[in-house]
């Protein structure tokens, strides 16, 4: 039982979120800032340098970051892009994005809607009907898919079979298979519905940004892939962002490790992957420094009006979290709220938080995932990992001498509470429920 529950864990936990990473500890609040006076709009070097390779003594690989204050940016990376060499990680360094492919695609598509190709309240149906045909078609919204209130189950579980039966032999399987998204949303639509459409809480799921992207493609007759990186990554200035053409990555980049909570052992390097599986939900290489170059132009108002912006920050309740169109928040109290997304896929984490006015912001990737041990539920354990990016990211987005006491509200329960919701692995997908296993919380 020990396996299926463990993979019923996995399962619950959406491969294109990072599964484990900044839980906030349950026994310490973040590391105090230093006493004193100190420019609010300062960043604390050798505190952002410390806290970094507090993650790779942990135990991490290697973990890279970009931080912004204002006009001040700070950049660093700690430990080894290739466990074998010892190269060393370095900070601008390309890494798969996973779910933060999300935000591009809803940006997107809110360009399409300010266009008047697409209403975010028309039914799916109208632009898909043979995709998505009958009821289904009729009830679920543009808006649906996009704020994960569709109730469509994720394709994740049919994509990697094995997964289900108690082994990762799918993922070196599935290595090099190229799909077709249709079969993804396919997978999808054969799962077990999660509730009704338009039903709160609602239920995340990859199928819904798969559909966005065909979605994309019939309103502009484009590749959606293409469309993207023309329109919302070229646009933004992203000079190291694209969508893979080959399952190898183009420029520096570190291996990508995953453990699979040890049932992989040693990890192993996934860096090279058909990313097709993940489509326009998940499939997005970027560098941290980009990250923040787009969420600042995103927030800022160089990609969308106002008016869709409005819409894409405002929010229901989803799988825990507050989740608008392809971006989510999360407040912080004593620092304040932060828009962004994270991501993972096998071996590669990612996170992207930025303050509303964009000034604020930590872009954050790691080359090893779910190398926690479990229990004999499957549930994942705190590990030192976590708690040392837990402190880096709160180091990061709040630095002595924001909010009314420095630190004093990052360290209580509340605050605790927000970041174990979003920092980032909550359960994201509706696998959980489809299989019948147990759910991950923190």
């Amino acid at each position: 039982m020990r396996i299926a529950r463990l993979l019923g864990t996995v399962l619950g936990t959406t491969l294109l979120t990072t599964t484990a990473v900044l839980t906030a500890p349950a026994h310490a609040g973040p590391a105090a800032p230093p006493a004193g006076p100190v420019d609010s709009t300062s960043l604390d070097r050798t505190a952002l340098r410390d806290s970094l390779d507090a993650i790779h003594e942990a135990g991490m690989y290697g973990v890279f970051s970009s931080v912004r204050d204002g006009g001040e940016r700070w950049t660093g990376a700690s430990g080894v892009a290739d466990v074998e060499t010892g190269r060393p990680v370095t900070p601008g360094m390309r890494h798969r994005v996973g779910s933060i492919s999300k935000t591009f695609t809803s940006v997107a598509l809110l360009q399409q809607v300010e266009r008047g190709r697409v209403r975010l309240d028309a039914p799916i149906g109208d632009y898909l009907p043979d995709l998505i045909p009958g009821e289904r078609g009729r009830r679920i919204t543009v808006r649906m898919l996009l704020n994960h209130t569709s109730h469509i189950g994720d394709y994740i579980a049919g994509a990697f079979p094995s997964l289900t039966e108690g082994s990762t032999a799918s993922l070196d399987e599935e290595r090099f298979r190229s799909i077709r998204p249709g079969e993804l949303v396919r997978l999808g639509l054969a799962a077990p519905a999660t509730g009704r459409p338009g039903e709160l809480p609602g239920s995340y799921s990859n199928t819904n940004y798969v559909i966005a992207g065909l979605l994309l493609e019939k309103v502009t007759g484009q590749d959606a892939e293409k469309h993207i990186t023309r329109n919302v990554i070229d646009r933004a200035g992203l000079r190291h962002t694209s969508f893979p053409r080959t399952p190898y990555i183009k420029g520096p980049h570190p291996r990508m490790y995953e453990s699979f909570y040890g049932l992989i052992d040693p990890p192993r390097d996934y860096s090279v992957y058909d990313m097709s599986w993940a489509y326009t939900a998940g499939a997005v290489v970027s560098t941290t420094d980009d990250l923040n170059r787009f969420y600042r132009a995103l927030l800022g108002g160089k990609l969308i009006g106002k008016a869709s912006l409005d819409e894409m920050t405002r929010t229901v309740p989803v799988s825990g979290l507050d989740y608008g169109l392809g971006i989510y928040s999360l407040e912080l109290p004593g620092c304040g709220r932060f828009w962004g997304h994270d991501g993972a896929v096998f071996g590669a984490g990612m996170t992207a938080l930025s303050s509303r006015d964009g000034k604020r912001q930590v872009a954050l990737a790691q080359n090893l995932m779910k190398y926690q041990s479990v229990d004999d539920d499957g549930v994942p354990q705190s590990h030192a990992i976590d708690d040392a990016l837990y402190g880096h990211v709160v180091r990061a987005l709040c630095p002595a001498g924001s909010g009314s006491a420095p630190g004093a509200g990052l360290a209580s329960p509340d605050a605790r509470g927000e970041l174990s919701k979003r920092l980032p692995g909550i359960d994201h997908s509706q696998l959980t429920k489809s299989l019948k296993f147990g759910q991950l919380s923190h």
